[in-house]
């Protein structure tokens, strides 16, 4: 079997915890939008006229700020997550250290999670969140040297 095909099977566990970690991160990108709903309909604030139309005293409004700070917490996961999904895939095909692998990819599932929270949740000032943001960026920018430097 060729060395690509043994770190693609099941049984490689840095193939496995990068599945893991990349379903819980995609379900937790899934849940930004009832999270995003949940803002809506608390302060009935809506950005189409039907939606507004179905709730009474609902209005249209594109900037409420709880809104708006969910819709950015949604948009900072498509542009860190998506990344990290790409990444931590070639990275996972140069056969890093198990254990290192394993531990970036809770470490940056932990992060994310945490800057949500910390952000669209329950609001705590920074550098909390910073921190949080950093942290899994610098994980992806770890990896993606790595690989550079693999196929060097």
């Amino acid at each position: 079997m060729a060395a690509a095909e043994i770190l693609l099977t099941i049984s490689n566990p840095v193939l496995k915890a990068y599945l893991f970690h990349v379903s819980v991160l995609g379900l937790k990108m899934l849940l930004m939008s009832p999270l995003t709903a949940r803002q809506r309909f608390k302060h009935k604030i809506f950005i189409s006229p039907e939606d507004a139309a179905s709730m009474k005293g609902a209005k249209v409004k594109y900037d409420h700020p709880d809104i708006e700070r969910v819709r950015r917490g949604h948009l900072n996961d498509l542009e860190n997550i998506t990344v990290f999904f790409i990444v931590a895939l070639a990275y996972l095909l140069t056969n890093p250290s198990p254990g290192l692998a394993i531990n970036l990819f809770r470490a940056f599932t932990t992060a994310r999670i945490g800057h949500t929270i910390v952000y669209c949740v329950i609001p705590i000032p920074q550098p909390t969140r910073f921190l949080f943001f950093f942290v899994g960026w610098a994980i992806t920018f770890f990896m993606a040297g790595s690989v550079i430097l693999h196929c060097l």
